[in-house]
């Protein structure tokens, strides 16, 4: 059976929600992740850091990673700035 909702990998970047990692010091002179980007499909990307395995054995009740899905983490800084970008519907 199908899920009702499914991520689409042909979907292209749109725009950064936020600041840059770089804007936010969050990254040295080679900016590399966290970062989030809306799609052009409305959905978004999360870059950060992959703490999958060291969550595993602690997530509240109700909340599971699937088979197919890691919990990244990016700085809480960045997901604020982000606010002004994203639509309150």
């Amino acid at each position: 059976m199908p899920r009702p909702w499914e991520a689409d990998a042909s979907a292209a970047f749109r725009r950064r929600l936020g600041k840059s990692a770089l804007e936010l010091g969050h990254t040295d002179d080679e900016p590399t992740c966290p970062d989030i980007w809306e799609l052009d499909n409305g959905d978004v990307a999360v870059i950060g850091r992959d703490l999958t395995d060291s969550y595993a054995g602690s997530l509240p009740d109700g909340v599971n990673v699937g088979f197919d899905e890691r919990l990244v983490v990016i700085p809480g800084s960045m997901l604020r700035s982000a606010k002004g970008d994203i639509p309150d519907d």
